[in-house]
């Protein structure tokens, strides 16, 4: 079992940054591939980022490469979601969720555990 929490969402103007954070209890956090979902109020929760087990992989959708960075510290139990260049349509809640046994993949269902999300609002 795990549980993850996300922190770091906030306000923030059109092309400024942010960090979240999604920190996972539990021993096995280094087993799972990682990654970072979106979703707006009505729409389907939307793929972000993935990182495999040992952090040395990562994917992106094309709608933030470039711009977001994912990252993890397995020591620290916790994984990173760096967000730079915001856009107002980046604007919705940021959900961190954990993949047993494999990484990568961009469809919820693939995904086990979610932590309850973060809002981001990009905004002047």
């Amino acid at each position: 079992q795990v549980q993850l929490a996300e922190s770091g969402g906030g306000l923030v103007q059109p092309g400024g940054s942010l960090r979240l954070s999604c920190a996972a209890s539990g021993r096995t956090f280094s087993s799972h591939g990682m990654g970072w979902f979106r979703q707006a109020p009505g729409k389907e929760r939307e793929f972000v980022a993935a990182i495999s087990q040992s952090g040395g992989d990562t994917v992106y959708a094309d709608s933030v490469r470039g711009r977001f960075t994912i990252s993890r510290d397995n020591a620290r139990n916790t994984v990173y979601l760096q967000m730079t260049n915001l856009k107002p349509e980046d604007t919705t809640a940021y959900y961190c969720a954990a993949q047993r046994w494999s990484w990568g993949s961009p469809a919820p269902a693939e995904y086990d555990y979610w932590g309850q999300g973060t809002q981001v609002t990009v905004s002047s």
